[in-house]
């Protein structure tokens, strides 16, 4: 599973990557994590608040950090 996090390396963006490493151990799905913080990658998908969480190519999440049960469904899809 190929994941984003778009954000420019605020807190929320360091803790949403934090969960879904968290979250993706403890289901034990293999993630590829990637951090994206060049601003026109970002705007690139359309994402104007972040972070943003893009994953397999399609957002799925702008703004704030995504609960820990958001994450457990994307990863089990």
């Amino acid at each position: 599973m190929d994941i984003k996090v778009l954000g420019t390396g605020c807190a929320n963006c360091k803790n949403t990557i934090a969960l879904i490493e968290d979250v993706a151990k403890a289901q034990g799905v293999v993630v590829q994590l990637e951090k994206v913080e060049d601003i026109r990658a970002i705007m690139g998908y359309g994402v104007m608040s972040t972070p943003g969480v893009v994953i397999n190519g399609n957002v799925v999440h702008a703004g704030g950090v995504p609960s820990r049960d958001k994450i457990a469904q994307w990863l089990s899809a």
